[in-house]
Formats: C-alpha cells, structure tokens, sequence
C-alpha cells in the first residue's frame, strides 16, 4: 500500500448545500485527508464563517475578487503540501473509501501521475466519467458519459488523464510539469484545464489510471450551467457567452500547446470536421462569439510562447 499525505482543494461559489454534502463525505472517508483548502469565489462572509463553523479544521481562503478555476486550483495546490493532490468539483461526494482504493493506484507504477476513479451521477444509475481521453477531433472525451450504468468499466487500467470534476494527482507530476508558478494554464479560466494538464503529464512521460473500486458522484454542470442544464447532455446550449468562448479558445491552447505535428497532419480531417460543425453553430446561435474569439489571438501568442518553453525543458 502506497504511503503518503493526501490534501484536497475545493473551489467553491456559495453552494452551501452541495459543498456541506462535500465535506461530509470527506470526513467519512477510511484513509485519512492531511489537509482540506477551500477556495471560496463567493465574495460572501456570512457564507465563509457558516462553513468554518461547520467545519474548523479546514483551510479557508477567500479573495477579494473572485478567481477562474484555474487561479484558484493554483491557489489551492500552491498552499498545499500534501504528497498526493485531490482537486474536487464542490458538487461531488465521494464514497467512504474513495481516497483508499485510488491512492492505491499511485503504487503500481511510479509514472502514475493521474488517478480516476468510477464517477456516476448521484443515485448511481448514469455514468459521469470512467476516465478521461483525447479525441480524435481533439476535445475531452470522458468515457461513459451519459451511459446508463450496468456495472460496466469494471477493469482497472491505465487512460489518458482524469476528469476535473474528481483529478487525484501526484505532486511529483505537477512540480514536473508545471509552467513556471502555474500548475494549471491561468489562460484556461474554465473548460479543458484537465485535458491540458493530462495532455502534458503524458508529454512529459506520466500516465493516468483507473481504478473502478474508487467511487464517486458528481452533479454534471451544477458550477457553470443554469439549473435546467444539471445532468443534461451538449452543455454548449446551457452555459453563457463567456464560459462558451472559453469552451472554443481552450481546446485551440490545448492543441497548440500538445498537439505534435505529425499528430496534427494525421487528425486533421477529423479537426476539420469538428470546426465546421462548431463554427455553424456558432454563426447560427452565437455569432457574438466570433468577434470576443479574434480579440484573443494574444492568448493564443502565448500558447506558442508556453510550447516552446515546455519544449525547451
């Protein structure tokens, strides 16, 4: 059995319910969590010493304004010093052994990096993600999404990286591969932060697994879609403008940033493909996006800029 300290960061937005849920299901848990950090976006002090006086022992931080995922992921990781990193969406629970089992996977090869558990929505008959995988259109594919869950993807193995919503990492892998202070691209904000940090785990020669024994559930879209988007399939219909423009440029700053160009050749008719699907959607729901996505070339220099830089190292 692999010995080491476990931290957890949550980024929270005055959810109090599905974040008590949260932490409850923290406290239960067989392995015992060194540190628990969250990292409060809801700019609410009433909200913050409610917490607190549920729950003393964990590590609050609130900021003046609020942070992208990405900063406050960071954040979290930055003030942590745990061995293994557990970065959780505040709408999962987790099973009372979940750390036990997963934490058990960083032992079978020390290249293991990632580590994901089976993640079902709440009342355990859909599936959420068995594992996160790169597309061949380059987008992040989480496996079994949506599925109706009858007990498949019961063998553990490895995959190519974990969903944000449950990412257990080895701190090792994020010192490795972190981009000066930032474990997670800042530029991300919101969306593909998880296939950006797997796509360069993997570059960098680490591995992601799965282990089917380690359980939990996680309430699809509760952080950025409005309530009647919760556990629904094509998310683009129900997140705003801003969040949708993320959705577009990220998957762009993950292929510039990861895509090696025989694999770009390669896909290429795939990517094709899924860009004029995606552009006619745009252009026929959304054409305001057209104009926010040309004024972020800057963001996209600097995708080339963090490349080089990686290649470099």
């Amino acid at each position: 059995m692999v010995s080491g300290t476990a931290d957890v960061i949550i980024v929270t937005r005055d959810i109090e319910d599905n974040l008590k849920a949260c932490l409850d299901s923290l406290k239960k848990q067989s392995y015992p969590v060194n540190q628990i950090f969250i990292i409060d976006n809801s700019l609410n002090e009433d909200f913050r010493q409610k917490i607190l006086g549920q729950f003393p022992e964990i590590k609050l931080h609130g900021p003046a304004l609020p942070l992208t995922y990405c900063e406050a992921i960071n954040k979290g990781i930055g003030m942590s010093n745990g061995c293994f990193i557990l970065c959780l969406n505040d709408d999962v629970v987790l099973d009372n052994k979940f750390i036990e089992e997963a934490i058990r996977a960083f032992d079978i090869d020390d290249k293991i990096g990632m580590v994901s558990g089976k993640i079902l929505r709440p009342g355990g008959k859909i599936i959420d993600s068995t594992g996160l995988f790169l597309s061949p259109w380059r987008t992040a594919r989480e496996r079994g999404y949506g599925l109706k869950y009858k007990g498949q993807y019961g063998r553990k193995g490895y995959v190519f990286g974990v969903s944000g919503s449950v990412a257990f990492y080895r701190r090792k892998m994020l010192e490795n591969i972190k981009m000066g202070p930032e474990y997670f691209d800042n530029d991300f904000r919101f969306f593909y932060e998880d296939l950006d940090i797997a796509w360069r785990a993997n570059r960098h020669g680490w591995k992601g697994y799965y282990i089917p024994q380690a359980i939990a559930y996680h309430v699809r879209g509760a952080t950025a879609r409005g309530g009647s988007g919760i556990n629904k399939p094509f998310a683009r219909r129900y997140i705003n403008d801003s969040l949708h423009l993320d959705l577009i440029k990220n998957r762009y700053l993950a292929m510039i940033k990861n895509e090696s160009f025989f694999g770009f050749l390669t896909h290429l008719p795939l990517i094709a493909l899924y860009d004029a699907a995606m552009w006619c959607y745009v252009l026929s729901f959304r054409p305001g996006l057209i104009k926010q996505f040309i004024s972020k070339t800057g963001i996209m220099k600097s995708a080339f800029d963090k490349r080089m830089l990686s290649r470099r190292r």
